[in-house]
């Protein structure tokens, strides 16, 4: 969708900025407790031998049914909830003005409601299957992730600022800079 390009630019603007993605791989780091109850709910496969998770064998497992899929989200998703809030909440005692927390699922996990404004950085439909096989997924999987999260349509009504990332970079970062001028 552009979330990437969009931290990129935010950071380059000296905006703070957690990205969830980056806590869920700290999260199931070896000798993480997560990782421990993800191998007793998945099996030793999703281990490596160097006792690293083997994400593409897990996302295999979760993208192919939903009852796994959730199951893997009640392992993870709290932890990474409490590492973002703490995160929130010390900006908040230092009094930092604005701080972006990046979570690709944030209306699905019923996170929007922690947040004052949520922006929401979309592309179209061919578009996101474009830049998803550009990352070497197959159609298959490509389409059991965009099948696990709301539709692109349900965010964009949600969301108090839309992010349109089809353009040149330049676009990109004048939509964002407008948004900054108004939080």
């Amino acid at each position: 969708m552009g979330k990437s390009t969009v931290a990129q630019l935010l950071k380059r603007r000296g905006v703070p900025l957690v990205d969830t993605d980056e806590l869920a791989r700290k999260v199931v780091e070896p000798g993480r407790p997560a990782l421990k109850e993800i191998q007793e709910m998945f099996g030793a496969a999703v281990i490596g031998p160097d006792g690293a998770l083997r994400r593409e064998e897990l996302a295999r497992r979760v993208f192919a049914s939903e009852l796994s899929r959730k199951q893997l989200e009640t392992i993870l998703h709290p932890r990474i909830r409490a590492l973002w809030q703490a995160q929130v909440t010390q900006w908040r005692e230092e009094g930092v003005p604005l701080g972006v927390v990046d979570i690709p699922l944030l209306f699905e996990t019923n996170a929007a409601r922690c947040f004052d404004k949520v922006i929401c950085v979309a592309c179209s439909g061919p578009a996101q299957l474009q830049r998803l096989a550009a990352r070497g997924w197959s159609t298959e999987q490509i389409q059991q992730r965009i099948g696990a999260q709301w539709s692109i349509e349900k965010k964009l009504a949600l969301a108090d600022y839309v992010i349109w990332t089809e353009g040149n970079p330049d676009i990109t970062a004048a939509q964002l800079d407008r948004i900054l001028t108004q939080a």
